[in-house]
Protein backbone atom coordinates (compact mmCIF):
# COMPACT_ATOMS: atom_id res chain seq x y z
CA UNK A 1 0.00 0.00 0.00
CA UNK A 2 2.81 2.32 0.98
CA UNK A 3 4.71 1.38 -2.19
CA UNK A 4 1.72 2.26 -4.28
CA UNK A 5 1.55 5.72 -2.68
CA UNK A 6 5.25 6.30 -3.34
CA UNK A 7 4.85 5.42 -7.00
CA UNK A 8 1.96 7.79 -7.31
CA UNK A 9 4.01 10.58 -5.67
CA UNK A 10 6.87 10.01 -8.08
CA UNK A 11 4.55 10.18 -11.03
CA UNK A 12 3.09 13.44 -9.80
CA UNK A 13 6.57 14.87 -9.23
CA UNK A 14 7.70 13.75 -12.67
CA UNK A 15 4.64 15.34 -14.19
CA UNK A 16 5.31 18.60 -12.39
CA UNK A 17 8.94 18.57 -13.47
CA UNK A 18 7.83 17.92 -17.03
CA UNK A 19 5.42 20.82 -16.88
CA UNK A 20 8.15 23.10 -15.44
CA UNK A 21 10.62 21.96 -18.07
CA UNK A 22 8.13 22.49 -20.83
CA UNK A 23 7.32 25.95 -19.48
CA UNK A 24 11.01 26.76 -19.27
CA UNK A 25 11.53 25.66 -22.85
CA UNK A 26 8.53 27.64 -24.05
CA UNK A 27 9.71 30.71 -22.13
CA UNK A 28 13.27 30.37 -23.46
CA UNK A 29 12.02 30.01 -27.01
CA UNK A 30 9.75 32.99 -26.51
CA UNK A 31 12.64 35.07 -25.15
CA UNK A 32 14.81 34.04 -28.14
CA UNK A 33 12.08 34.95 -30.59
CA UNK A 34 11.52 38.31 -28.87
CA UNK A 35 15.26 39.03 -28.90
CA UNK A 36 15.48 38.06 -32.54
CA UNK A 37 12.58 40.35 -33.41
CA UNK A 38 14.07 43.14 -31.33
CA UNK A 39 17.48 42.73 -32.99
CA UNK A 40 15.88 42.77 -36.45
CA UNK A 41 13.84 45.85 -35.56
CA UNK A 42 16.92 47.61 -34.20
CA UNK A 43 18.90 46.65 -37.30
CA UNK A 44 16.14 47.98 -39.53
CA UNK A 45 15.90 51.16 -37.46
CA UNK A 46 19.68 51.55 -37.69
CA UNK A 47 19.48 51.18 -41.47
CA UNK A 48 16.73 53.83 -41.64
CA UNK A 49 18.90 56.23 -39.65
CA UNK A 50 21.80 55.60 -42.06
CA UNK A 51 19.49 56.17 -45.04
CA UNK A 52 18.24 59.45 -43.58
CA UNK A 53 21.81 60.58 -42.99
CA UNK A 54 22.85 59.58 -46.52
CA UNK A 55 19.87 61.50 -47.90
CA UNK A 56 20.94 64.59 -45.97
CA UNK A 57 24.52 64.20 -47.18
CA UNK A 58 23.35 63.92 -50.81
CA UNK A 59 21.32 67.11 -50.46
CA UNK A 60 24.38 68.92 -49.12
CA UNK A 61 26.51 67.52 -51.98
CA UNK A 62 23.99 68.85 -54.50
CA UNK A 63 23.79 72.25 -52.79
CA UNK A 64 27.61 72.53 -52.76
CA UNK A 65 27.85 71.65 -56.47
CA UNK A 66 25.15 74.17 -57.43
CA UNK A 67 26.76 76.92 -55.38
CA UNK A 68 28.95 79.26 -57.44
CA UNK A 69 31.30 79.81 -54.53
CA UNK A 70 32.52 77.46 -51.79
CA UNK A 71 30.21 77.64 -48.76
CA UNK A 72 32.18 76.59 -45.70
CA UNK A 73 29.05 76.04 -43.59
CA UNK A 74 27.63 73.58 -46.15
CA UNK A 75 30.93 71.72 -46.39
CA UNK A 76 31.25 71.50 -42.59
CA UNK A 77 27.67 70.25 -42.19
CA UNK A 78 28.21 67.66 -44.96
CA UNK A 79 31.44 66.42 -43.32
CA UNK A 80 29.73 66.13 -39.91
CA UNK A 81 26.97 64.00 -41.42
CA UNK A 82 29.59 61.72 -42.97
CA UNK A 83 31.04 61.23 -39.48
CA UNK A 84 27.59 60.42 -38.08
CA UNK A 85 27.07 57.84 -40.84
CA UNK A 86 30.34 56.12 -39.95
CA UNK A 87 29.40 56.15 -36.25
CA UNK A 88 25.97 54.64 -36.81
CA UNK A 89 27.33 51.92 -39.11
CA UNK A 90 29.94 50.78 -36.56
CA UNK A 91 27.87 51.15 -33.35
CA UNK A 92 26.12 48.30 -31.59
CA UNK A 93 22.39 48.76 -32.15
CA UNK A 94 20.47 49.56 -28.98
CA UNK A 95 17.36 51.55 -28.27
CA UNK A 96 19.01 54.41 -26.39
CA UNK A 97 21.74 54.96 -29.01
CA UNK A 98 19.28 54.83 -31.92
CA UNK A 99 16.93 57.22 -30.14
CA UNK A 100 19.82 59.62 -29.66
CA UNK A 101 20.75 59.45 -33.36
CA UNK A 102 17.10 59.79 -34.35
CA UNK A 103 16.93 63.03 -32.42
CA UNK A 104 20.22 64.11 -34.02
CA UNK A 105 18.79 63.43 -37.49
CA UNK A 106 15.83 65.68 -36.67
CA UNK A 107 18.22 68.44 -35.56
CA UNK A 108 20.32 68.00 -38.71
CA UNK A 109 17.22 68.30 -40.93
CA UNK A 110 16.29 71.60 -39.32
CA UNK A 111 19.88 72.79 -39.71
CA UNK A 112 19.81 71.75 -43.37
CA UNK A 113 16.62 73.77 -43.99
CA UNK A 114 18.20 76.88 -42.48
CA UNK A 115 21.44 76.50 -44.41
CA UNK A 116 19.65 75.87 -47.72
CA UNK A 117 17.52 78.97 -47.14
CA UNK A 118 20.73 80.92 -46.65
CA UNK A 119 22.17 79.41 -49.84
CA UNK A 120 18.99 80.32 -51.79
CA UNK A 121 19.17 83.84 -50.43
CA UNK A 122 22.83 84.05 -51.43
CA UNK A 123 22.00 82.73 -54.91
CA UNK A 124 19.30 85.37 -55.33
CA UNK A 125 21.72 88.07 -54.19
CA UNK A 126 24.38 86.79 -56.59
CA UNK A 127 21.84 86.68 -59.41
CA UNK A 128 20.80 90.25 -58.68
CA UNK A 129 24.43 91.36 -58.52
CA UNK A 130 25.13 89.57 -61.81
CA UNK A 131 22.12 91.27 -63.42
CA UNK A 132 23.24 94.65 -62.12
CA UNK A 133 26.79 93.95 -63.31
CA UNK A 134 25.56 92.91 -66.75
CA UNK A 135 23.36 96.01 -66.88
CA UNK A 136 26.34 98.15 -65.89
CA UNK A 137 28.52 96.50 -68.54
CA UNK A 138 25.79 97.09 -71.13
CA UNK A 139 25.53 100.74 -70.19
CA UNK A 140 29.32 101.07 -70.25
CA UNK A 141 29.41 99.49 -73.69
CA UNK A 142 26.71 101.87 -74.89
CA UNK A 143 28.62 104.80 -73.38
CA UNK A 144 31.84 103.58 -74.98
CA UNK A 145 30.14 103.31 -78.37
CA UNK A 146 28.65 106.76 -77.85
CA UNK A 147 32.02 108.19 -76.81
CA UNK A 148 33.70 106.56 -79.80
CA UNK A 149 31.02 108.08 -81.99
CA UNK A 150 31.67 111.48 -80.43
CA UNK A 151 35.40 111.07 -81.00
CA UNK A 152 34.76 110.24 -84.66
CA UNK A 153 32.34 113.17 -84.99
CA UNK A 154 34.76 115.52 -83.24
CA UNK A 155 37.60 114.30 -85.43
CA UNK A 156 35.48 114.77 -88.53
CA UNK A 157 34.37 118.18 -87.30
CA UNK A 158 37.97 119.13 -86.53
CA UNK A 159 38.96 118.07 -90.05
CA UNK A 160 36.10 120.12 -91.49
CA UNK A 161 37.02 123.13 -89.36
CA UNK A 162 40.69 122.74 -90.25
CA UNK A 163 39.91 122.53 -93.93
CA UNK A 164 37.34 125.26 -93.72
CA UNK A 165 39.66 127.58 -91.81
CA UNK A 166 42.53 127.15 -94.28
CA UNK A 167 43.36 130.27 -96.25
CA UNK A 168 43.25 130.33 -100.02
CA UNK A 169 44.30 132.85 -102.66
CA UNK A 170 42.26 134.10 -105.57
CA UNK A 171 44.08 136.53 -107.89
CA UNK A 172 47.74 135.62 -108.45
CA UNK A 173 50.06 137.67 -110.70
CA UNK A 174 53.79 137.81 -111.38
CA UNK A 175 55.46 140.72 -113.20
CA UNK A 176 59.05 141.23 -114.23
CA UNK A 177 59.74 144.91 -113.47
CA UNK A 178 62.49 147.48 -113.97
CA UNK A 179 63.03 150.15 -111.35
CA UNK A 180 63.65 153.63 -112.78
CA UNK A 181 65.73 156.31 -111.11
CA UNK A 182 62.56 157.90 -109.78
CA UNK A 183 61.71 154.63 -108.02
CA UNK A 184 58.81 153.91 -110.33
CA UNK A 185 58.44 150.28 -111.40
CA UNK A 186 57.58 149.45 -114.99
CA UNK A 187 56.77 146.02 -116.44
CA UNK A 188 59.16 144.37 -118.86
CA UNK A 189 59.57 141.04 -120.59
CA UNK A 190 63.29 141.44 -121.22
CA UNK A 191 65.66 139.50 -119.00
CA UNK A 192 68.37 142.16 -119.38
CA UNK A 193 66.01 144.92 -118.22
CA UNK A 194 64.49 143.03 -115.26
CA UNK A 195 65.52 144.19 -111.78
CA UNK A 196 63.07 142.14 -109.73
CA UNK A 197 59.94 140.07 -109.82
CA UNK A 198 56.77 141.57 -108.37
CA UNK A 199 54.56 138.81 -106.96
CA UNK A 200 51.02 139.68 -105.87
CA UNK A 201 48.12 137.55 -104.70
CA UNK A 202 44.79 138.08 -102.95
CA UNK A 203 44.02 136.11 -99.77
CA UNK A 204 40.33 135.20 -99.82
CA UNK A 205 38.02 136.13 -96.95
CA UNK A 206 37.32 133.35 -94.40
CA UNK A 207 35.09 134.00 -91.39
CA UNK A 208 36.10 130.84 -89.48
CA UNK A 209 39.84 131.24 -89.95
CA UNK A 210 41.83 132.43 -86.97
CA UNK A 211 42.82 136.07 -87.27
CA UNK A 212 46.44 137.05 -86.67
CA UNK A 213 49.92 137.02 -88.13
CA UNK A 214 50.38 134.68 -91.07
CA UNK A 215 53.27 133.68 -93.33
CA UNK A 216 53.18 132.35 -96.88
CA UNK A 217 56.21 130.96 -98.70
CA UNK A 218 57.19 132.07 -102.23
CA UNK A 219 59.21 129.66 -104.36
CA UNK A 220 60.71 131.02 -107.61
CA UNK A 221 62.33 128.52 -109.99
CA UNK A 222 64.65 129.72 -112.78
CA UNK A 223 64.82 128.10 -116.25
CA UNK A 224 67.22 125.43 -114.89
CA UNK A 225 64.85 124.61 -111.99
CA UNK A 226 67.01 126.24 -109.34
CA UNK A 227 65.42 128.16 -106.47
CA UNK A 228 66.14 131.88 -106.66
CA UNK A 229 66.87 133.86 -103.54
CA UNK A 230 68.19 132.74 -100.18
CA UNK A 231 66.80 129.19 -100.57
CA UNK A 232 65.23 128.68 -97.15
CA UNK A 233 63.85 125.28 -96.11
CA UNK A 234 60.51 124.46 -94.46
CA UNK A 235 59.20 121.05 -93.24
CA UNK A 236 55.60 120.37 -92.17
CA UNK A 237 54.18 117.89 -89.61
CA UNK A 238 53.85 115.15 -92.25
CA UNK A 239 57.56 115.33 -93.08
CA UNK A 240 57.14 117.07 -96.44
CA UNK A 241 59.60 119.87 -97.10
CA UNK A 242 59.93 122.81 -99.50
CA UNK A 243 62.89 125.00 -100.39
CA UNK A 244 61.55 128.51 -100.95
CA UNK A 245 62.88 131.88 -102.01
CA UNK A 246 61.20 134.14 -99.48
CA UNK A 247 58.66 134.14 -96.67
CA UNK A 248 55.93 136.77 -96.87
CA UNK A 249 54.36 137.95 -93.61
CA UNK A 250 50.98 139.65 -93.26
CA UNK A 251 48.23 140.19 -90.69
CA UNK A 252 44.93 138.51 -91.54
CA UNK A 253 41.58 139.80 -90.26
CA UNK A 254 39.20 137.35 -91.96
CA UNK A 255 38.69 139.75 -94.86
CA UNK A 256 39.96 139.68 -98.41
CA UNK A 257 43.55 140.96 -98.40
CA UNK A 258 45.96 141.92 -101.21
CA UNK A 259 49.57 140.94 -100.59
CA UNK A 260 52.61 141.83 -102.73
CA UNK A 261 56.29 141.02 -102.37
CA UNK A 262 59.47 141.17 -104.46
CA UNK A 263 62.24 138.82 -105.44
CA UNK A 264 65.42 140.70 -106.33
CA UNK A 265 67.65 139.63 -109.17
CA UNK A 266 70.60 137.44 -108.32
CA UNK A 267 74.20 138.66 -108.40
CA UNK A 268 74.19 138.26 -112.15
CA UNK A 269 71.43 139.14 -114.56
CA UNK A 270 68.18 137.22 -114.83
CA UNK A 271 68.47 134.48 -117.42
CA UNK A 272 66.30 134.20 -120.46
CA UNK A 273 63.75 131.40 -120.39
CA UNK A 274 60.73 130.08 -118.53
CA UNK A 275 60.15 130.77 -114.82
CA UNK A 276 57.72 129.27 -112.33
CA UNK A 277 56.42 130.83 -109.09
CA UNK A 278 54.67 128.80 -106.37
CA UNK A 279 52.98 130.06 -103.20
CA UNK A 280 52.58 127.79 -100.14
CA UNK A 281 50.77 128.33 -96.85
CA UNK A 282 52.23 127.60 -93.40
CA UNK A 283 51.36 123.90 -93.75
CA UNK A 284 53.11 123.79 -97.16
CA UNK A 285 49.83 123.46 -99.00
CA UNK A 286 50.29 124.71 -102.56
CA UNK A 287 47.95 127.68 -103.00
CA UNK A 288 48.86 128.84 -106.51
CA UNK A 289 51.26 128.54 -109.41
CA UNK A 290 52.17 131.05 -112.11
CA UNK A 291 54.48 130.73 -115.13
CA UNK A 292 56.05 133.42 -117.32
CA UNK A 293 58.90 133.86 -119.81
CA UNK A 294 61.76 136.35 -120.04
CA UNK A 295 63.19 137.07 -123.47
Amino acid sequence: MTETKNNNGLKVLAGLLGVVLLGTIIYTVSLYQDKKKTTAALTQEKQLVVEDLNSLKSEYDKAILESNVTNEELVTARDNIAKYIDSVKTMKADISALSRYRRQVSVLKKEREQLLKQVDSLKQSNTLIAMQRDSTYTELEKQTVFNDSLVVQNTQLADVVEKGSALNITAFTVDAVKERNSGKLVSTSRASRTDKFKICFTVANNVIAQAGDREFYIEVLDPQGNVLGESYSKTNDDGASVTYSKGTNFYYENKSLDVCDYINKPASEFQKGNYMVNVYDNGLKLLGTSKFTLK
